[in-house]
């Protein structure tokens, strides 16, 4: 019955989600296996794939690379040090050689490993665990290979050593070569130069040259010059090493290819004679007095001597002084002999660095100067009062005085070249500044330029300098360089007579002079200076590289030039009036030498300079000598009998062609022993077809007339 009351909404139940009731339980769900087992068998696939991918990865692709990197963890690939070339001198005698020498190494690893082994090893070889750790730390070897704690070996140490090996694990012997020289080390020793560890910048500039951080490269001289001849080509061993990075065996060796040998021009006889005679002259100077300077002694603190071939530039001698031994910079230098050789100078090669004002030697360039342009004719004769007072004079030196002792005279150019009259010179700068040359007021200097003066020479040596001539634009360069020392910029009439006998800033090198002379007396032609000759292989003997006389410039001397200025400079030596005849009396009048004394003022109370260069025998010359020596005094008092005992030498041993080493024909490590100087107190010498000339006081001695000598580009 229908009660009339609200209506009510109807509910209807609502089923809830049962997990259960969408995943059947294993009782009601059917087994599905193989849907399993292909599920992980696709994992398993794609893993393995991945796997084989890899693994040809690692084998194809990266295979050689890894190869590589396994067997350098295997093997130690070192360089083995080529022995260097020799260099002989024109005749074929060795005067740089090697010597082979046992080396004890220690291996880096094992000191490490085991640090008592480094006192085992010290106790051994005599040195101090300290000595031997710092050999070890030394940075100059390379971290895979030994590193050297003892040199030169003796043969007992060596044989103990290897009977008790197993005692020192990680320590071996090798044979190495050092510098030796034959003929002592104290023979052209600025020429031949010294080994030393190769610097940072050297390594930078040649690295394909199979350098490293431990290679001993030349430092100086010829050693430096010739380096990429001498050092040869290195070898290489591929070593065997273990995990511990001990060496265990040789796998492999390319031999190294000994340095070629390089073939001087300088004679060792000659060189030799030189070098004895520089040093007797400066310490018989030492206790000299000057008798024209109030009888002081001369202090003669350094000098030099070159013997040059005018024909064609060669070097047959050159030494400087002081001088220092070779034999000390084997295996390196100590820093005691180092300090001393820094502290007298010995290591400067003074033919090619020192610089020195020229005084009368310079008045071969003004007389060159004078006859090319006309100013002052040859035939004129000037009037030396022994003092000259510059026209006009307002600023600067306005008077100039003659060296004391100069008598004054009436001279024409051969004749004051002949005296070595200043005032002569004086008049000649005053006219070339005074506008009376054509070729203007720097024709001097001009001519200086010509002969290669002011300007390196292009010798074949490392670290030659350039000597100055004296200019107002030289100063105003210095003083834009310096202009705490170089203040003075002004150039006045007195500057210039100054500069034109060789005076003021006027500064030049021994081998600039030298150059000089020798251009003048082969009429003109300017060469290069060149120590060496030739460079050879020592195995088959063939010439590798020839070095020929190189060309540098020019200077015109017609007759009209040449001969009043030759005629003057055989006075000096051949006319009683001349500056340095009193040093050649005896000398034998058919080998005709020309010459001249520079006696060059130094500043304050400073001793002069000596100087004296002769050539001849002329008319053909085939030597020039050339001889400085630092506040020595007069040149006709040191320089001057320095030369005469030099041209004495050669007097007696002339100087031959260069020999080409061969195999059948090897260099020699004795060299030949020289015949007595000319006027050496001994028995008479006779050579066939000679002239004998007897020396007062001397036993007489026969002496060669002089002969021509033709020579070959390079010989």
């Amino acid at each position: 019955m229908w009660d009339g009351g609200t209506r009510q909404p109807r509910m209807r139940p609502r089923k809830s989600v049962n997990v259960a009731a969408l995943v059947g339980s294993p009782e009601d769900e059917p087994s599905r296996p193989n849907l399993r087992l292909r599920v992980v068998g696709v994992g398993v696939l794609v893993l393995f794939l991945v796997l084989v991918l890899r693994l040809w990865t690692l084998q194809i692709i990266d295979g050689k690379s890894y190869a590589a990197a396994v067997n350098r963890n295997q093997v130690r690939v070192v360089q083995v040090t080529a022995p260097r070339g020799e260099i002989v001198d024109r005749d074929g005698t060795v005067l740089v050689s090697n010597m082979p020498e046992q080396e004890i190494l220690l291996s880096r690893v094992t000191a490490a490993e085991d640090p008592s082994i480094i006192a085992k090893v010290a106790a051994l070889i005599g040195q101090t665990p300290a000595q031997v750790k710092a050999a070890v730390k030394n940075e100059r070897y390379s971290p895979y290979e030994p590193v050297p704690v003892d040199t030169d070996v003796p043969a007992d140490t060596v044989q103990w050593l290897q009977t008790h090996s197993s005692e020192f694990p990680g320590v071996t012997v090798q044979t190495i070569t050092q510098r030796t020289y034959p003929q002592g080390g104290t023979v052209a020793t600025h020429v031949l130069g010294y080994l030393g560890d190769i610097t940072p910048a050297q390594l930078k500039a040649s690295p394909k040259a199979g350098y490293t951080q431990g290679s001993l490269v030349g430092q100086s001289g010829i050693e430096a010059q010739y380096e990429r001849y001498l050092r040869g080509v290195n070898g290489s061993q591929a070593l065997s090493v273990n995990a511990s990075g001990n060496v265990v065996g040789t796998l492999s060796r390319t031999a190294p290819q000994l340095g070629d040998t390089v073939v001087l021009n300088v004679d060792a006889g000659l060189q030799e004679a030189v070098q004895n005679d520089l040093a007797a002259q400066i310490l018989l100077d030492r206790k000299t007095p000057d008798v024209e300077d109030h009888n002081k002694l001369p202090p003669a603190k350094n000098g030099a001597v070159i013997v040059l071939n005018p024909q064609n530039g060669q070097v047959l001698a050159m030494a400087s002084y002081p001088t220092y031994d070779l034999n000390e910079w084997v295996g390196g230098i100590s820093s005691a002999n180092y300090a001393a050789l820094a502290a007298t100078g010995a290591e400067n090669n003074n033919a090619i660095q020192g610089q020195y004002t020229p005084g009368s030697t310079f008045k071969l360039i003004t007389a060159t100067a004078d006859l090319q342009d006309g100013v002052y004719s040859p035939s004129r004769y000037y009037d030396d009062t022994g003092t000259f007072t510059v026209s006009n004079c307002t600023g600067g030196t306005c008077t100039f005085y003659d060296n004391v002792g100069d008598s004054g005279g009436q001279y024409n150019l051969a004749m004051a070249l002949t005296v070595s009259s200043d005032s002569y010179f004086y008049n000649l700068g005053e006219l070339f500044w005074e506008g009376k040359s054509t070729y203007g007021p720097d024709a001097i200097q001009n001519v200086a330029a010509q002969y290669g003066e002011g300007e390196t020479t292009g010798i074949d040596l490392p670290y030659e300098v350039a000597g100055r001539v004296d200019s107002q634009p030289e100063r105003e360069k210095l003083h834009q360089e310096d202009p705490g020392v170089y203040s003075n910029t002004s150039w006045y009439t007195g500057d210039n007579v100054e500069m034109a006998f060789g005076q003021g800033a006027t500064e030049l090198t021994p081998i600039e002079q030298a150059v000089a002379y020798a251009t003048f007396a082969n009429g003109g032609t300017r060469y290069a200076p060149e120590v060496a000759s030739e460079v050879v292989n020592p195995t088959t003997g063939k010439v590798v590289e020839t070095i020929a006389p190189k060309v540098t410039g020019h200077v015109n001397l017609p007759a009209s030039v040449s001969q009043p200025i030759l005629q003057g400079l055989e006075g000096v030596i051949s006319n009683p009036k001349g500056t340095a005849n009193p040093d050649f009396q005896g000398f034998p009048a058919n080998w005709n030498l020309a010459g001249k004394t520079g006696t060059a003022t130094n500043p304050g109370d400073d001793e002069p300079n000596s100087w004296f260069v002769a050539f001849g025998p002329n008319p053909n010359p085939q030597y020039v000598v050339l001889a400085v020596i630092d506040q020595g005094g007069y040149g006709a008092s040191a320089a001057a009998p320095l030369v005469r005992s030099i041209f004495d030498y050669i007097l007696t041993n002339p100087i031959g062609g260069v020999k080409t080493p061969t195999p059948s024909s090897p260099p020699s490590l004795t060299a030949p022993a020289p015949n007595p100087a000319f006027g050496t107190p001994t028995t008479t010498t006779t050579v066939p077809g000679a002239t004998t000339t007897t020396v007062p006081g001397a036993t007489a001695t026969t002496v060669p007339a002089p002969t021509t000598t033709t020579t070959s580009p390079g010989a």
